[in-house]
């Protein structure tokens, strides 16, 4: 969700160094970080930092039950977000960017769950907000990721995809 910021940002900074430790296998380390950062912002803090936090901190619990929460403080957060905001992080970020994401993995915890009707629901506001991806590498793996879990819906399977975030930590 971030890239070279527009201004220097403490708080995302050390969200970007928790999210490498995660993403090179110390989990356990990234999830204390990002749970020592969080208890700092706390919940009425920085939208943008909570959104971040929070959809990062949840890609490092294997319970989707836990993960679930965390998506859920994600999506809230990205609510309250302003295009104003995001664009004094990094100008070439949109808020609308961050929901086919934000869906997605809360369709993903949700079919892990059992909860299949949630899981659709969440699954096409990720599709609704597909369209405005970029044609990247990361649209792409989006656009993919959305297609394996209505799959997984359909098929009534409840097992976390290979492909999930946080899958290779």
């Amino acid at each position: 969700m971030t890239t070279t910021p527009a201004s220097p940002d403490p708080t995302m900074e050390a969200i970007g160094e928790a999210v490498t430790a995660g993403r090179a296998g110390d989990t356990a380390s990234a999830r204390r970080d990002l749970l020592d950062l969080w208890s700092g912002i706390g919940v009425s803090g920085d939208p943008l930092h909570r959104c971040t936090l929070a959809h990062y901190l949840a890609d490092l619990y294997d319970d989707p039950a836990q993960a679930l929460a965390w998506d859920i403080r994600a999506l809230d957060a990205a609510d309250a977000v302003t295009e104003q905001r995001v664009q004094e992080h990094h100008a070439g970020l949109h808020i609308a960017g961050f929901y086919p994401s934000l869906h997605l993995n809360l369709a993903d915890n949700y079919r892990r769950l059992g909860s299949f009707d949630s899981a659709a629901e969440h699954l096409a506001a990720a599709k609704e907000h597909a369209p405005g991806l970029r044609q990247d590498a990361y649209g792409d793996l989006l656009r993919s990721a959305i297609e394996h879990v209505a799959e997984a819906i359909a098929r009534k399977d409840t097992t976390k995809r290979a492909s999930a975030p946080g899958s290779s930590v």
